[in-house]
């Protein structure tokens, strides 16, 4: 009998990355900064939504989603752009960016609903 099982190629010594070939070129400037700053005109434009049409009772809840929404499009982002270098503070810039629009509009609407 003989064996019909394919050779299979002994491992790169620098590991998978290194096999994989050379690194592509690097994300131009405007793409990362498109990448960033689309999520951050979403959470924009999620507040804008929140505060026209939400019950005041209502805001905390929708914002809670709204930061949850802008959480999964970082990610969706960010793994958009195909670009492993600088994926982390790519990331962590989205949703910083989202956190602070959405939470500035969440301190605006409790003041707001507290004036009422």
């Amino acid at each position: 009998m003989s064996d019909d099982i394919p050779e299979t190629p002994a491992p790169h010594a620098l590991g998978p990355a290194a096999a994989a070939g050379p690194a592509g070129p690097p994300l131009p400037r405007w793409a990362s900064r498109l990448s960033i700053g689309s999520v951050w005109a979403v959470a924009l434009l999620l507040g804008i939504l929140i505060a026209a049409l939400a019950h005041p009772g209502g805001y905390a809840s929708w914002l809670s989603l709204a930061l949850a929404v802008c959480a999964l499009l970082a990610f969706v982002s960010q793994l958009a752009t195909q670009q492993k270098d600088g994926f982390i503070t790519r990331l962590a810039a989205t949703l910083t960016g989202s956190f602070v629009v959405l939470g500035l509009f969440g301190a605006v609407l409790a003041l707001a609903s507290g004036m009422r």
